[in-house]
């Protein structure tokens, strides 16, 4: 999960929720009384206090002096962004359901998927992995078995131990 946080007058800075040590991710969820599990969940809903708690944390590594009340971001400053893996995850389930029901094809797969690049951090790279899985369903390419039924209108969350990201600075 991506946080996009563009300061007002500012540059956007993208901070990636899965590079946070579990230490880290324990200060996020006892700043904002919050579970773990909560604070993920908060940020798929682009809850306020989950990203403003998880942005913070990350911008102590640069500046481990920042106070929590010292970063106050607009309301409409920060929205939070699915990752590359995360789009995959997504576009990989909804296309492992053709065959599985008459009623879902493939113009219905991509009908359903048409709203993820808006939510992706990476646009372009899911308007390409959604085409490509595409080519590959009207090719009559072997789609992956689903991990599970997604749920909700957005990709679903993964649970990946993998860092997408090294980086403990903003990146634009």
């Amino acid at each position: 999960m991506i946080i996009v946080y563009t300061p007002a007058g500012g540059e956007p800075e993208q901070y990636d929720a899965r590079t946070l040590l579990a230490s880290e991710a324990s200060i996020v969820a006892r700043t904002i009384d919050q579970k773990w599990p909560a604070v993920k969940e908060g940020l798929v809903d682009d809850d306020l206090d989950a990203m403003r708690a998880v942005v913070w944390v990350l911008k102590k590594r640069a500046t481990p002096t920042l106070r929590y009340g010292e970063f106050d971001p607009g309301v409409d400053e920060m929205v939070t962004r699915f990752d590359k893996a995360e789009v995959e995850g997504w576009v990989d389930r909804v296309f492992g359901l053709l065959g599985t029901d008459p009623n879902v094809t493939v113009d219905t797969v991509m009908a359903a998927l048409s709203e993820v690049p808006d939510v992706a951090a990476d646009p372009d790279y899911a308007r390409t992995y959604i085409e490509k899985r595409h080519a590959e369903a009207e090719a009559g390419g072997k789609d992956p078995a689903p991990a599970d039924e997604p749920t909700g209108s957005g990709p679903a969350r993964t649970k990946s131990t993998k860092r997408t990201s090294t980086s403990s600075v903003p990146s634009s």
